[in-house]
């Protein structure tokens, strides 16, 4: 077997990129995809080349080897255990599962019959997490002591046209972005130990003013929408960490790290390039490109920019790439599910602790993800689609 047939379960807006993008990676080809919303599958279909199926056929389909499951959250599990009960491998979109047991369970069921089960996000794989992780790894900053985390912004009705799920339980700027950062950082630093937390809601309702047929809609917030934690790992380091759909403007970069030996600011890892910036003990900051380098390049434009070009690296499908060689070639498997396993562990113990303050210990470990080589990066790429 040269390839794996995917079948994507979920057409919603991110099965766009994923669609898009899947032509330029080996090891995959794109077979089927399937929605509750026929009309929804239909039209990806057409679009991109496949065969539009229920999720009950897109199950049983001999063409499909691996379930992309780009559902919403509360519907991870139900999908991919259905799809790995079926002898699928399953790359989902992120959190793994709502639930922090659910997610285990999806573990137990992958493992017992031997197949992968991968989890996004795959951010940390492209060029400005590769290019972060090589810039800790060399020990440029000497040993990590402590280091900040921001992410805010003001919510996701201004721009995606059905937001509902967001302020929902299984919402929230913890569980829908916190894996990005909680990923860059075990990537970069390792399992987290324990957490402690505060949480709150600033907003009792949200008015959707993205365009679409929900514009001025109402939606009843049911989760924190701010959190603001410390997290310590178990390397040693202790992390600021906030999240927020609170704030309507700020200055905070996504990821600073302070070692022995100097600074350190990771790219956003909601993309997959950007730049590094490291300072050696007080100097001037160097600031590292990653645009040259694979899977770093601007190829995707951002809602709203007004120029009509790339201005992000956007490069979803790396990580089920990446669980296809290992699949094929026995090759590491990076963004999986063990390793999702243990940022959702965090995630719920951040929300946990948000509650009822306290700290709260991580039982859950798992090792960094093996670094991946710009030859290993370029081993999965075959380039742009004609």
């Amino acid at each position: 077997m040269r390839e794996l047939g995917v079948g994507v379960v979920g057409c919603g807006v991110i099965s766009t990129i994923y669609m898009q993008n899947m032509p330029s990676f080996r090891g995959v080809r794109l077979v089927a995809c399937a929605d509750l919303a026929p009309e929804l599958a239909r039209s990806q279909a057409e679009k991109f080349g496949a065969r539009a199926l229920t999720i009950d056929a897109l199950m049983r389909d001999p063409e499909v080897d691996v379930v992309l499951n780009l559902t919403p959250p509360n519907a991870h599990f139900a999908v991919s255990h259905a799809a790995l009960t079926a002898g699928k491998h399953v790359f989902t979109e992120k959190p793994l599962c709502v639930s922090a047991e659910d997610g285990r369970n999806l573990l137990r069921e992958a493992d017992g019959r031997g197949l992968k089960l991968g989890c996004a996000p795959d951010t940390f794989l492209g060029a400005g997490g590769r290019l972060a992780r090589e810039t800790v790894d060399s020990g440029q900053i000497g040993r990590v002591l402590a280091g900040s985390c921001f992410l805010m912004s003001h919510g996701m009705e201004h721009w995606h046209p059905n937001p509902e799920f967001f302020f929902k339980p299984g919402g929230g700027p913890i569980l829908d972005i916190g894996p990005y950062y909680l990923g860059a950082l075990c990537n970069l630093l390792g399992p987290v130990a324990s957490v402690q937390a505060l949480s709150s809601t600033g907003f009792a309702e949200r008015v959707v003013s993205a365009e679409g047929p929900r514009k001025g809609d109402r939606i009843t917030v049911e989760t924190p929408t701010t959190v603001m934690a410390l997290l310590r790992f178990v390397g040693g380091a202790d992390l600021v960490f906030s999240m927020s759909w609170d704030v309507w403007k700020h200055g905070h970069p996504p990821i600073e790290l302070y070692g022995t030996e100097g600074s350190f600011r990771a790219p956003d890892p909601n993309f997959f390039g950007g730049v590094v910036e490291v300072t050696a003990r007080g100097e001037d900051w160097q600031v590292l490109d990653s645009s040259s380098r694979l899977y770093g390049k601007p190829n995707w434009r951002s809602p709203n920019w007004a120029p009509n070009l790339p201005d992000r690296a956007n490069y979803r499908c790396l990580g089920l790439a990446d669980l296809a060689s290992a699949v094929l070639h026995g090759t590491p498997h990076r963004s999986s599910g063990a390793f999702a396993s243990h940022v959702l562990d965090v995630m719920h113990a951040i929300l946990q602790a948000g509650e009822g303050g306290g700290a709260i210990r991580i039982e859950s470990r798992v090792e960094r993800p093996a670094p991946l080589s710009d030859e290993e990066a370029a081993s999965y790429w075959r380039g742009q689609a004609a």
